[in-house]
């Protein structure tokens, strides 16, 4: 089982919205020794919402889900799990009370109706699949909730990166820094990976648990001197003492393929 996330939303996929989820969820996945293995982009289409989410329910991977959990006709997230786990949706008691107490805050004073229709209307974002429980939401109470290993916070970033904070903490912290991990890399210069490649081979063979990596660059002088001609970002990942291991036979066979390097994380150039 590994961590995944579903972005969901067509201003993301027409570009009316950039992004912002994936990378801050990637920080806080790291801060926590845990890495993120998949994400999806999905627009505002309830049949591939439900199918993707089957398909994310039966992987037993651990999915965070942002965004179409308002109340508005193109929010679709709450009742395509619902289909998507064969359950009913209902109120959740605990949400209903969050959200009047929202109306109330709002209201400030002021005379308001719980039963007015625009308050009743507000309820249907505390409608979750049977069986949900809540994700507090520290920025204005409309909770989130959680079924299974799937956790669906709001598009907003203000309320959705600390609900996923609280999900991190609260159900995954026996995860936090279970498994040490490392990544080492060098630049490589002057060396097409055509040549790099037998021994990127060879590493992961030699050592279990190991994944070699290469990232080509044409250079890219805005991030310096170093950056500015074309390399490869050359290296590997794993436990630290095998990635230690095989980093050093990485390096080794780069010196031997005649290729120049500079190591990222030291600077050292060889």
């Amino acid at each position: 089982m590994g961590f995944g996330v579903i972005i969901i939303g067509d201003e993301i996929l027409s570009g009316r919205r950039a992004d912002k989820h994936l990378p801050k969820i990637i920080e806080l996945l790291a801060a926590r020794g845990l890495s993120l293995e998949w994400a999806e982009y999905i627009g505002d289409d309830p049949a591939r919402i439900t199918a993707t989410l089957a398909r994310t329910f039966a992987s037993g991977d651990f999915v965070f889900s942002t965004g179409g959990i308002g109340a508005t006709p193109d929010d679709h997230t709450r009742r395509c799990a619902a289909e998507a786990l064969g359950v009913p949706l209902e109120l959740h008691p605990e949400a209903a009370e969050l959200i009047r107490a929202r109306i109330v805050e709002m209201a400030n004073g002021a005379a308001f109706d719980l039963q007015a229709p625009e308050n009743v209307h507000r309820l249907n974002m505390g409608t979750f699949p049977k069986g949900a429980a809540i994700i507090p939401n520290s920025y204005n109470r409309i909770p989130g909730f959680s079924i299974g290993n799937h956790h669906f916070v709001p598009g907003f970033p203000v309320m959705a990166w600390p609900m996923i904070e609280w999900v991190l903490d609260t159900a995954y912290g026996h995860l936090h820094h279970a498994q040490p991990f490392i990544e080492r890399s060098v630049l490589v210069f002057g060396l097409p990976e055509s040549r790099i490649t037998p021994l990127m081979v060879a590493i992961e063979q030699d050592f279990p648990g190991v994944r070699a990596f290469s990232l080509p660059s044409v250079g890219d002088p805005s991030r310096g001197e170093i950056y500015a001609r074309s390399h490869i970002d050359l290296g590997v990942k794993g436990d630290p003492e095998t990635a230690n291991a095989a980093f050093d036979v990485l390096r080794e066979g780069v010196r031997a393929l005649g290729g120049e390097m500079v190591e990222t994380q030291s600077g050292a150039a060889e």
